[in-house]
């Protein structure tokens, strides 16, 4: 936390400030944040090589694509019946009533919030889920509010079908896990080609894909795309580069190459593993599938030779188990593949300090925040596996 104002040079001096208080200034390789005007130009102001998080780009697209493709004022409406029954412990049972009529689960409907895109995704789908119930539900009350027509509710199983891959990419780029970073442009390749306009898609539809493929573009712009390109490259699932068209590839790996001339050798990081739910969508088509580019000679041409592994797959194992065969490129790899592709895992830790610290809990020891942080995280990570 800073305690003068956010102009850029102070946020520039607190970085700088905490790397050398932990000795960490030779360590950074990367430094996340949001895509503050103020985070934009502290960077600018430091030697680090900057991760604008590629979640809050996705967050911005989707809020301006919702708010001008015509679905305004059906979302409100749907904010409208949900706060009808969140506010109203009563009307909330009676909603329950139905749903058991209907053998569904008791399970309250969610509101949205503005900060969140997701969020309204979540309170789309709990509403399609129990329709029925909610129909039957205003039908034997007296109330003001507008019921959504047949249409409108057509329009939101056309959204949700939209926000789906977003939600899945915004899930897996924020990670904690495993690796993120070279995730990031093969994922925002698929999102781009889920958005291609078919004959069937109303105008509606037209104009939410053709804004968000514009408006995703433009704020691509901001994303540190050199360094995402030389992560993907050093990731074995992803080396072939599919998801960059085919003139751009070479110049990706003329940037690796000059990369291996002068990176010195760093220290290995653990190796993570991760389920492989949310990377079996990542399906990426080449310009030219029967393509075998030349590479290099010498330690880049043999990895390069290498065969592709799986999505599923992790790739600091892989460089782990292959560390003998590529010793410079290894110690690149770990570099490059240990940033994170978001902020959120960050923001989701503090997030939950910030829920222990309380005022009321102001008396608790550094040390025992530490241990109910982890504690907090264990349980959550235990649920998840079961």
């Amino acid at each position: 936390k800073t305690t003068t104002r956010h102009f850029a040079e102070n946020v520039a001096e607190d970085f700088e400030s905490v790397a050398e208080a932990w000795e960490v200034t030779l360590k950074v390789t990367t430094i996340g944040t949001d895509c503050a005007r103020t985070m934009i130009a502290a960077m600018r102001l430091l030697t680090f090589q900057h991760m604008p998080c590629v979640d809050h780009v996705l967050q911005r697209t989707i809020t301006v694509c919702l708010a001008d493709s015509g679905f305004t004022g059906t979302l409100a409406r749907c904010r409208k019946i949900v706060g009808h029954f969140k506010h109203s412990p009563s009307n909330t049972e009676e909603l329950h009533k139905e749903q058991t009529e209907l053998e569904q689960d008791k399970e309250p409907l969610i509101q949205d919030v503005s900060t969140r895109w997701n969020s309204t995704l979540f309170m789309i789908s709990r509403l399609l889920k129990n329709q029925e119930a909610v129909k039957a539900t205003l039908a034997k009350q007296k109330h003001k509010l507008t019921m959504l027509t047949t249409a409108e509710w057509d329009r939101l199983q056309r959204l949700e079908t939209l926000l789906k891959p977003c939600r899945y990419v915004t899930e897996l780029l924020g990670g904690e896990t495993y690796v993120s970073c070279s995730v990031v442009l093969p994922a925002l390749r698929h999102l781009t080609r889920t958005m291609e306009v078919s004959d069937d898609d109303p105008a509606y539809v037209v104009r939410f894909k053709a804004a968000f493929k514009k408006d995703l573009s433009q704020r691509q712009d901001a994303l540190n795309h050199g360094w995402l390109r030389v992560a993907t490259a050093l990731d074995p699932r992803f080396k072939d580069l599919k998801c960059l068209p085919r003139g751009e590839r070479g110049g990706v790996w003329t940037s690796v190459e000059a990369l291996l001339q002068k990176e010195p050798d760093r220290a290995t990081p653990e190796t993570t593993g991760e389920s492989a739910r949310k990377r079996s969508f990542l399906l990426f088509n080449s310009d030219s599938e029967s393509e075998d580019e030349e590479g290099p000679n010498g330690a880049l041409g043999r990895y390069r030779a290498e065969p592709t592994i799986s999505e599923t797959d992790c790739p600091l194992q892989w460089w782990s188990t292959h560390e003998g065969a590529h010793p410079q490129l290894s110690a690149l790899a770990r570099k490059y593949l240990g940033s994170p592709a978001t902020s959120v895992p960050c923001e989701r830790l503090f997030s939950l300090a910030g829920n222990i610290v309380q005022k009321k809990r102001a008396a608790l020891s550094s040390e025992n925040v530490n241990r109910l942080v982890c504690l907090s995280n264990w349980l959550k990570e235990k649920k998840q596996n079961k």
